[in-house]
């Protein structure tokens, strides 16, 4: 099938490319159909979701635990069963990306995780019941955090550290 799409032009993809999302996304409820496209940056953690009924929809997303190695989701038995979840092995999770003219202010949503089965290609975007992760994480703060850990976990001279409250 071509696929006109809002910034590749015409792609060719095959129909097993397709993700099904029943309930659409958020704000594009009519459309259910996605396809994932990789970056051309090789290495690069960012893909494209776009939409296939219609090229409006395009999404800039991540992997999040590249953002936070903490990250942490709990699929209730309601979405592994809409999804025909089997197997941990079977999800991809991802987070939509917001891409402004400034760059360095790009947020991550680690609210509303898009969880996908690979295996049967069903997705859903999620929105999560916890205030542990907000809808704007600054994606090079949350870099820059990481970075600072390990450099912290790195410095053998200071050695562990302990509250003695």
């Amino acid at each position: 099938m071509i696929l006109k799409t809002r910034f590749f032009g015409e792609l060719e993809i095959g129909d097993d490319a397709v993700i099904h999302f029943k309930h659409g996304i958020p704000g594009f409820e009519n459309v259910k159909r996605f396809v994932l496209i990789d970056s051309d940056e090789e290495g690069s953690p960012f893909k494209w979701m776009q939409g296939v009924d219609e090229p409006k929809p395009a999404f800039v997303i991540v992997d999040p635990f590249v953002i936070r190695k903490d990250y942490e989701i709990k699929l209730d038995d309601e979405v592994l069963d809409e999804l025909e979840i089997k197997s941990p092995t079977d999800v991809s999770v991802f987070c939509i990306v917001v891409v402004p003219e400034d760059i360095s202010k790009m947020t991550v949503n680690l609210q509303a995780p898009v969880v996908i089965n690979c295996a049967n290609r069903r997705g859903r975007q999620l929105i999560l019941d916890t205030d542990r992760y907000g809808v704007r994480h600054y994606i090079l703060d949350e870099l820059r955090r990481q970075e600072d850990k390990a450099d912290a976990g790195a410095d053998e001279e200071k050695g562990p550290v302990h509250n003695h409250k």
